[in-house]
């Protein structure tokens, strides 16, 4: 069986290297062989992917920032293209990652239109749609959804797509967490020691329009807290020497590292954090946290006044239920001020980290069961055979 994945960015290459894995194991199980080639990056190359083209960091969020990375983009998906066309697999998986994946997706029901397309982990067209047309154009090109939000089920089986909600695979991938207490001990923390976990960018932007707001918060914090220490994961190498850079020009008391994404999370008190995934992996993990988001004050003025969007929540704690569990900042509220603010409160105030904690809890319930990755793997096999059989 030859499966071709694509998808895009540092959470891109996280969610398709747990994909890869399930498969493999349902490969085995099932007495096939498998052969996976990809869009993707090093985690899913580690897990048993052949990459035709790294996608890693070639991500952007934003009108203006995406600029940058359209001619990178269009070379990959070409590359893409000509391997579909050359060499047809058995099935297709899209993973998020919308501009790029509608682009293979469109091409694939034009010139290859019997080949199975699954979406796994759809576009967030159901939280904020720049244009009806994208979720109309998801449903043509994907014969399935596997979805991971309750909400996000929904809306596609809504629009007459055929869907499947297997649940988050985080909820997975936090099986293999370690526990605080092992944690801290990996890292040398001290019990007397606040640890907080500084996640300032995972995009090259976020260098720039975010970081600095949420270092400039952890100094105020620093001064107020003495006890406090930082750790910060590098989501990218290419990051490393100026998020290096930074701490030093901050004054911030850190430690920067690779490869211990889940120990620095699973260690911390509380967390200062970009959105994305790893807001949720803290989530499971019961760490308090605050989200901030920035993009170019030219972005925000197009989506603000121009294409009119509201977007109700961004982070994923948040989505999974569609309420308020942890505070949001977003652009012009994403001061060092209001960082702070929330940063003290969830640090010192007992009865406000309960809230968070209990909010967790009732959050986990609707996120699935263990097993998600393996149920995800079963459909996209399933939705083959069913194919072939047809």
């Amino acid at each position: 069986m030859k499966i071709f994945i694509s998808t895009g960015e540092v959470s891109g290459d996280l969610q398709g290297a747990l994909l890869v894995a399930a498969l493999k194991r349902h490969a085995v199980a099932a007495g096939l062989e498998l052969e996976i080639t990809a869009l993707g990056g090093p985690q899913m190359a580690e897990a048993g992917a052949t990459i035709l083209g790294d996608t890693v960091g070639i991500g952007s969020m934003g009108i203006i920032e995406s600029i940058p990375y359209i001619w990178p983009t269009i070379a990959v998906q070409q590359i893409a293209k000509q391997y579909l066309k050359k060499s047809p697999p058995d099935v297709v998986v899209l993973i998020d990652y919308l501009t790029p994946n509608l682009g293979i997706g469109s091409y694939i029901r034009r010139y290859l239109p019997d080949l199975p397309v699954v979406w796994y982990i759809a576009p967030q067209e159901w939280v904020c749609s720049i244009s009806p047309r994208n979720t109309e154009l998801i449903v043509n090109i994907a014969d399935r959804i596997l979805a991971i939000f309750p909400e996000e089920a929904r809306y596609y089986r809504a629009k007459g797509s055929q869907v499947s909600w297997v649940g988050h695979p985080l909820v997975d991938r936090m099986q293999s967490a370690p526990s605080r207490e092992i944690a801290r001990k990996t890292l040398g923390i001290e019990p007397e020691q606040v640890s907080v976990a500084l996640i300032p960018a995972s995009r090259k932007q976020e260098l720039k329009y975010l970081m600095p707001v949420i270092f400039e918060a952890a100094r105020i914090i620093q001064d107020k807290l003495p006890e406090v220490h930082f750790w910060i994961p590098v989501s990218q190498a290419a990051f490393r020497s100026k998020i290096e850079q930074a701490i030093g020009n901050y004054g911030l008391r850190a430690t920067l590292l690779e490869n211990q994404n889940l120990e620095i999370l699973a260690a911390a008190d509380f967390a200062i954090a970009k959105s994305g995934t790893v807001n949720l992996e803290l989530a499971l993990l019961d760490v308090p946290q605050v989200v901030a988001y920035r993009v170019s004050r030219i972005t925000a003025i197009i989506a603000r006044h121009v294409l009119k969007l509201s977007i109700p929540f961004i982070s994923p704690p948040n989505l999974v239920q569609m309420k308020p569990i942890v505070p949001e900042l977003l652009q012009d509220e994403a001061t060092v001020e209001n960082i702070v603010f929330h940063a003290l409160e969830l640090l010192q105030n007992a009865d406000q980290r309960q809230q968070t904690l209990a909010d967790y809890r009732e959050m986990r319930e609707s996120l699935g069961d263990v097993g998600v990755c393996d149920r995800a793997a079963a459909e996209i096999i399933k939705n083959v055979k069913i194919n072939t059989a047809s």
